[in-house]
């Protein structure tokens, strides 16, 4: 089963957001997820209790992991689920490389600025690293988060030139600032329950969360088809 895990040594990226988005979407098709929670300020955990009632059946939270269970607990959960998501800290530890060592697809979240680009840039050379300790090839793919869907920012526009000079994988769907990804960490449950009271216009959230899953499981099915 794939496992697809959110990594940035940045903080305020939108990774755990990413990451919880992610799996209702999966769980929303159907798909069994596992949702590993490897971040010690425990994000995914703080969410999945705020609501539990809403939080879809088929969606399994593996609060705690760290650099002593997280190899056992991806492994436990790819036989259990559709899905693995992996939520990691926001630094560089071992707990990092085991779960880029186990994963399917590394997705990297950045926002338009040179320094979430220079971070960004590590993790790309943790995942180079890995591969070469692996011996094998570990797919990645670099997004952005709360970019603004009207407005695009010179520095952006300069960051995706140079990602794509470089030859840097990145989805062609963004994550965009929209106030229901925020509500949803606050309130808990999905953002298919949230209503316009709690956070304007969250259909268009919606459609935004479910481009971004699509571009995911077709990366991770771009990649099954390469190693056939």
């Amino acid at each position: 089963m794939p496992v697809v895990v959110f990594a940035n040594s940045k903080g305020g990226v939108g990774k755990s957001t990413s990451a919880v988005v992610f799996a209702q979407v999966v769980a929303r098709r159907g798909a069994s997820v596992s949702l590993l929670d490897a971040d010690p300020n425990q994000p995914l955990s703080t969410w999945y209790c705020r609501d539990e009632k809403h939080v879809p059946k088929n969606l399994q939270l593996v609060s705690g992991v760290n650099e002593n269970s997280i190899t056992d607990a991806i492994d436990r959960a790819s036989e259990e689920s559709a899905f693995v998501v992996v939520d990691l800290e926001g630094s560089a530890n071992m707990a990092v490389s085991y779960a880029i060592g186990r994963a399917d697809l590394v997705l990297i979240p950045m926002q338009g600025s040179q320094l979430d680009a220079d971070q960004a840039s590590r993790v790309i050379g943790l995942i180079e690293r890995e591969q070469k300790a692996f011996r094998r090839v570990i797919p990645y793919k670099v997004f952005f988060t709360r970019t603004n869907p009207a407005i695009r920012s010179k520095d952006l526009r300069h960051i995706q030139k140079d990602l794509d000079e470089a030859g840097v994988p990145r989805l062609a769907v963004e994550m965009t600032e929209r106030a229901a990804f925020r509500a949803v960490m606050q309130l808990g449950g999905t953002i298919y329950d949230l209503s316009p009271r709690e956070a304007s216009n969250p259909t268009a959230a919606i459609e935004n969360a479910e481009a971004f899953a699509r571009a995911v499981t077709e990366a991770i099915q771009e990649q099954e088809r390469a190693a056939a």
